[in-house]
């Protein structure tokens, strides 16, 4: 029989190293909360800028869009890409590269004086999105090692969501405050690319490498493929968006079509070629899981509203109160009541990283989508007052913020080993064409209904009804595809 005192070195040290290890984790998520501080600066510093910006360069307003286009377009090509190399080769180092990648465009765009440099450092600035996709994954395969890799993600990523969003206030509020008190715009715009270069630095010295499974391999042919779909399916997106923007003719209606039936059966040829290798580069089996499939497609719904709807909630609330609707506010007031919508987005994830640790996640997700979707029905009859609608966002942004934190962590958990990077990235590629579909829908819809009223430029409140319930109906869709999620998924693994 084993004595005691046997017992008690062994059991000292094994307390021990889970104290360290649990020290580690909590360094590990300290930092990670401060690259996405600097992530959340990077997506909230330029937007008070723009106007500045177009008259620096000589441009119109309605080329900002091309700004935006190009991130989002880059960020959906290489975000899986930059993944897998994540789950092959190591997640710091990949995390590094992207970084060192984001610090060289942030500072070329500091220094760019024409409208094509701009749009290409912009474009290359978009690798930041592949951040938060390796966090999780680096946070995921260190806890599993000790059997609770999903119950320590889940916290980590509701905090790591709070830096983000913390992070959009302080680059919104702080940059007009810089330009104000340098009247330089150069100067201004050092400041995110400084903020880059010390994260860069501290990704390098401060955070641990994760461990790649060994024998995996790049499937390029099907990246190929993949890039292709996207591009194409974006491209029509995109050129949707300009026909609602530009007012063009019927004909244009034409090459959107031709351009998303090319996407669509890429997709299909991809899907085909991908259950024929050993090492795809989407393992299409596993996205057919019943954990993982209404993970990734409640992402694309999420998107809809969390990046679609952005645009016309500012729209509307400048539109002039004469018109029977609207909220007639300026610009500073509009950014407040953004500013009040990112202020729930952290509730929310602070809610999520709180509730998760007691309630079962596919519960606490579920309940998410609902809040989503009760906060954007509200808007159809309740919409003519400013305390209306910064209810019906409040509650709205608390599932969102709870659901950008929560998807990451559930794809990550229903990974297999050795595919946790590509899984939390797809969650991000699946919401960015959510947001572009619904951003080129939206605009279509709000466009058709300019000079409806008084022959003014604003749209028709029938333009914003339908963006409000297509915006609900997909956080009750996602609500409803969520349940058929097993009670048991994304639970840590039993001790082995």
């Amino acid at each position: 029989m084993t004595s005691k005192s046997a017992l008690g070195p062994l059991a000292t040290a094994t307390a021990s190293v889970r104290s360290s290890t649990v020290g580690v984790t909590a360094a590990l998520i300290g930092w990670f909360v401060l690259v996405e501080l600097v992530s959340g600066i990077l997506q909230g510093y330029y937007v008070p800028l723009f106007s500045d910006i177009v008259t620096t360069l000589g441009i119109h307003d309605s080329d900002v869009n091309w700004f935006e286009a190009s991130q989002l377009l880059l960020s959906a090509l290489v975000v899986p890409i930059l993944a897998k190399l994540g789950d092959m080769y190591g997640h710091k180092k990949i995390l590094l590269v992207a970084a060192i990648l984001t610090a060289g465009a942030t500072w070329w765009l500091a220094f760019a004086t024409s409208f094509w440099s701009f749009l290409i450092a912009w474009a290359l600035q978009g690798f930041y999105v592949v951040w938060l996709p390796l966090e999780i994954a680096l946070i995921f395969e260190r806890g599993r090692r000790q059997q609770r890799g999903v119950s320590t993600t889940r916290r980590a990523a509701g905090l790591l969501v709070v830096g983000l969003q913390a992070g959009a206030i302080i680059g919104a509020l702080a940059a007009g405050r810089i330009f104000a008190a340098t009247q330089d715009l150069t100067t201004t715009l050092i400041v995110p690319a400084v903020a880059v270069t010390l994260v860069a630095v501290v990704i390098w010295f401060g955070v641990p490498e994760s461990k790649p499974e060994p024998g995996r391999s790049l499937d390029l042919w099907g990246f190929v493929l993949l890039a292709w779909g996207l591009l194409l399916v974006t491209g029509g997106l995109a050129w949707m968006r300009m026909i609602g923007e530009l007012g063009l003719g019927a004909d244009a209606w034409t090459w959107v079509i031709v351009l998303i039936a090319l996407g669509l059966a890429v997709f299909a040829l991809f899907v085909r070629y991908e259950l024929r290798q050993q090492d795809p580069a989407i393992d299409i089996r596993v996205l057919r899981r019943s954990e993982m499939w209404p993970v990734q497609v409640t992402a694309f719904l999420i998107g809809i509203s969390l990046l679609g709807a952005q645009g016309p909630l500012s729209t509307y609330a400048g539109t002039d109160r004469s018109l029977g609707y609207g909220l007639g506010l300026d610009a500073t007031e509009r950014s407040n009541i953004i500013g009040v919508y990112l202020v729930s987005l952290i509730v929310g994830a602070i809610l999520f990283a709180v509730t998760s640790r007691r309630a079962s996640p596919r519960i606490v997700l579920i309940v998410a989508a609902l809040l989503v979707g009760v906060g954007y029905t509200l808007f159809l009859p309740f919409h003519l007052e400013l305390w209306q609608v910064l209810l019906n966002l409040c509650i709205a942004g608390l599932g969102c913020g709870a659901l950008v934190g929560a998807l990451p962590a559930a794809a990550a958990a229903a990974a297999p080993l050795g595919q946790t990077g590509v899984a939390s990235a797809l969650t991000n590629t699946t919401k960015t064409i959510g947001g572009t579909f619904s951003s080129a829908v939206f605009g279509v819809v709000l466009a058709a209904g300019v000079g409806a009223v008084a022959s003014q430029t604003a749209a028709s409140l029938g333009g914003y009804m339908t963006v409000w319930a297509v915006c609900a109906g997909g956080g009750f869709l996602a609500a409803v595809l969520l349940l058929f999620v097993p009670k048991v998924a994304f639970a840590d693994a039993p001790p082995a």
